[in-house]
């Protein structure tokens, strides 16, 4: 097993497919690491506003989620498919999660661009529960927000909109025992992940979850020549998700069923048209989040929706 720390080697705040690797595995490997959590916190927040709170050392002006990475995987390159297995989350003691107080396009519609309301979650990774300075508890579902490669093109990418190769999906789904399959963009694949979430309702609706570092994380990376992916797919202990994503959740609705008619005719052979009247029947749609510029949608296929004779 391959570990990683969050230092100066491995932390960065952007994608880019110019970052060099650093590491590279063999598909079948697994990689160790710890995460900060999204704004780079130095600890838990104390006060004195959200945007101030100290950051880690290695934050610079303008980055985005810290990201752990990146991590190239030999022998991906265009066209393949990488695949992501989570075989473990483990949440750090503490979280925090916001609502208001910055310009977004849901806090404008909320009408709530003045205070933030910060609230700060005492977490047990064991019990895997967590509570607020309010008493309210929770039960944890930790994942990470964040998991995906670079765009092609030279530059650097802003880590906020989520893209078909992956990114700030923020899907809840993907926790532990969970699969992500993600086509690959660029040679290495030049996989990064970050963003630690305790515990996340579908949509995101505050911009946040509860955010905070990862103790520990575990993933497998594995490689496919066999399936033409345009976006993310995933396979969880509840079904199969095919994520759509786009300027509006109409958009992003089509996008995902396209990309579940596929999956719906690749494991059961079915047609096109055929696929579309059998999800209408077994497929669920649901937001995945409405917060990152470009939103999120997942449909869902129970592994107990559709029986053959």
């Amino acid at each position: 097993m391959h570990v990683l720390e969050p230092d100066a080697r491995t932390l960065h705040g952007y994608f880019s497919p110019d970052y060099p690797p650093v590491l590279t595995v063999e598909p079948g490997d697994t990689v160790r690491f710890s995460t900060l959590d999204c704004w780079w916190s130095a600890g838990p927040y104390t006060g004195g506003g959200i945007q101030n709170r100290p950051r880690a050392e290695h934050y610079r002006a303008g980055y985005g989620h810290a990201l752990v990475g990146p991590i190239a995987v030999r022998g991906a390159r265009p066209g393949m498919v990488l695949e992501v297995r989570v075989d473990a989350v483990v949440p750090a003691t503490w979280g925090t999660c916001v609502a208001g107080g910055w310009p977004s396009a849901f806090n404008e519609r909320y009408g709530e661009l003045g205070e933030t309301a910060v609230h700060t979650w005492e977490l047990d990774p064991e019990a895997m529960t967590g509570r607020n300075q309010h008493g309210h508890g929770v039960t944890l579902r930790p994942f990470l927000g964040v998991m995906g490669m670079p765009p092609a093109e030279p530059g650097e990418h802003s880590t906020i909109p989520p893209r078909r190769h992956g990114g700030n999906l923020d899907c809840r789904d993907l926790v532990a025992g969970s699969t992500l399959y993600l086509p690959v963009p660029v040679e290495g694949a030049l996989f990064s992940a970050g963003d630690g979430h305790a515990k996340q309702g579908d949509g995101e609706v505050s911009g946040t979850a509860i955010e905070c570092p990862m103790d520990r994380v575990e993933l497998t990376f594995g490689l496919r020549d066999d399936w033409a992916l345009t976006g993310p797919v995933a396979r969880t202990a509840a079904g199969w998700l095919t994520m759509g994503l786009g300027p509006t959740l109409d958009d992003a609705t089509y996008e995902a069923l396209e990309a579940m008619f596929a999956l719906l005719g690749r494991l059961h052979g079915v047609s096109r048209r055929d696929a579309i009247a059998l999800a209408s029947v077994a497929v669920d749609v649901r937001v995945t989040q409405i917060v990152n510029q470009t939103v999120g949608v997942h449909a869902v296929l129970p592994h107990d929706a559709l029986h053959t004779a």
